[in-house]
């Protein structure tokens, strides 16, 4: 069960231009772990290729093979595509920050200060569209972006106090 706290409740919602921030720095991490999930993916399918598991399709280059054969692209965007999903939703529900939102001192969680849940944060990177999902809080009075409203989720400025904490399913 996801860990209630109710100091946070009453946090402000974070600014669009506080969130862009964030999404700032996340993207600098995000594209670190994607390069290790590149050079990961590519050695384990270039093994199961010399190895014999995977037919190499009559291409002499493994890059080639790769991006050639339609399923083997298919499987290799879907695994990269979930390396990246899944770093945002790790995070959001486990504490609520990444890496930038901890620099900028937000933290994603329901109304009440409840942490998300991991169902929960997979539907908030979705609904997020990359990105553009933050549009819609330009035109929201209350603050809210397009996954927060679906998600029934915000995005809150915590003190520096607060943000210090080492971890948030140990707050009290």
């Amino acid at each position: 069960m996801a860990k209630i706290t109710p100091e946070h409740a009453n946090c402000p919602r974070a600014s669009f231009f506080r969130r862009i921030g964030a999404a700032t720095y996340d993207v600098l991490v995000a594209a670190g772990i994607l390069i290790f999930a590149l050079i990961f993916g590519f050695i384990v399918f270039t093994i199961m290729v010399k190895s014999g598991l995977l037919s190499d399709h009559g291409y002499e280059i493994i890059s080639d093979t790769l991006l050639a054969v339609p399923v083997y692209k298919a499987v290799w965007q879907l695994y990269l595509t979930l390396v990246i999903v899944s770093f945002y939703a790790y995070f959001w529900s486990r504490g609520g920050q990444t890496l930038g939102m901890r620099a900028w001192r937000l933290k994603v969680q329901h109304p009440n200060g409840q942490s998300l849940s991991l169902i929960t944060a997979y539907a908030r990177v979705l609904w997020s569209l990359l990105g553009v999902g933050n549009v819609f809080m330009l035109l929201s009075p209350e603050k809210l972006s397009l996954q927060d409203k679906m998600t029934r989720s915000e995005v809150v400025i915590l003190t520096k106090e607060a943000n210090n904490m080492t971890s948030w399913k140990k707050a009290k």
